[in-house]
């Protein structure tokens, strides 16, 4: 595997791991993310189509929040 895909596949054990622990749900289409949390939040939370960048944006800004 090289080094780039290496890296990238931790990218998304990262994202996958901190969207747990803020309980959002992740899938990926091709090289894009959609992010769902349901978790106390009314009406749910849903984000589609992100980049690997946006996702990751999108939850540190959550676990600024002190949403997890």
């Amino acid at each position: 595997m090289s080094n780039v895909m290496q890296k990238q596949n931790e990218r998304e054990a990262h994202l996958r791991a901190l969207a747990d622990l803020l309980e959002f749900t992740v899938e990926k289409t091709g090289d894009r993310f959609t992010l769902t949390r349901t978790a106390d939040v009314s009406p749910p939370v849903r984000e589609e189509r992100l980049t690997i960048d946006q996702a990751e944006e999108l939850l540190e800004i959550w676990k600024l929040r002190g949403g997890g």
